[in-house]
């Protein structure tokens, strides 16, 4: 499956510029053939706390981007601010080359240093994953990148998991030997997209990476600003695992009793 990761200077809090810019990405991604076009967390305003400004309750943002995919037969992820009783959800949304949703993660790990708690309900679930050209997808959002333990959970019914981000520059090196660490782990591909560039004074500093189940970079963004990475992903995690049966020496009931 030829995946399309989109590395976006997220224009801050200018959402219509910055759908402006996503659909000329997935036409071009649609162009080169991919099946599938990431963007980064919070896609289209970047990482704001202006809930007032940045939050839908219409389904804007989900039904340009739906139509989007449509139109060019490629499923799309990408992240927008839904509102709930005055606060926002920070969600991550595949939608399938028909438009249809299939798959949406509400993050789970709100991050507080950065006042998304104050301002934002954290999710309390996985979704099950997206089915996107034979593969299972799981979604999840940043910060939960810190907490291994959602990953595991997902890991039995997936063979990819994105982290779509907006992760600071100055933590570059964390967010590369966590990616590896978690596609490691659970044998699993994973995708990391982050944004470019200046938002409200925090410098972004892209770092995209398609990582395969042994930690293997497979592709990874270079300098430029607005930029989009390929990398065909098979459909080899059962026959990796299978080959290496690690996960199979979990001890579930164990682990519960540690706590």
């Amino acid at each position: 499956m030829l995946t399309a990761v989109c590395r976006m200077k997220i224009e801050f809090e200018e959402k219509e510029r910055n759908l402006k810019k996503a659909l000329v990405m997935i036409d071009q991604a649609s162009e080169r053939g991919a099946k599938l076009c990431l963007f980064p967390e919070m896609s289209f305003t970047g990482f704001s706390m202006n809930i007032e400004l940045t939050g839908e309750t219409d389904g804007y943002t989900l039904d340009v981007i739906a139509h989007a995919a449509a139109e060019n037969n490629i499923a799309v992820g990408f992240g927008y601010v839904r509102l709930n009783n005055g606060r926002g959800e920070n969600h991550y949304v595949i939608v399938d080359k028909t438009g249809a949703v299939a798959s949406d993660y509400i993050k789970i790990h709100s991050f507080a240093i950065g006042g998304e708690s104050d301002n934002f309900i954290s999710g309390s679930a996985i979704p099950a994953p997206a089915d996107i050209s034979g593969h299972s997808i799981s979604t999840f959002i940043c910060y939960d990148l810190r907490f291994p333990e959602i990953f595991r959970a997902a890991a039995d019914g997936s063979t990819i998991m994105t982290v779509a981000a907006n992760w600071p520059w100055t933590r570059d090196g964390q967010w590369k030997a966590l990616l590896k660490a978690r596609a490691i782990e659970n044998q699993v591909y994973i995708i990391g997209i982050n944004c470019v560039g200046e938002q409200d004074g925090i410098e972004y500093g892209g770092g995209c990476m398609v990582i395969d189940p042994s930690g293997e970079v497979l592709a990874e963004d270079g300098n430029g600003t607005d930029d989009i990475i390929f990398a065909d992903i098979i459909n080899d995690v059962a026959e990796r695992r299978a080959a290496f049966p690690a996960l199979a020496s979990r001890k579930n009931a164990l682990y519960k009793t540690l706590y």
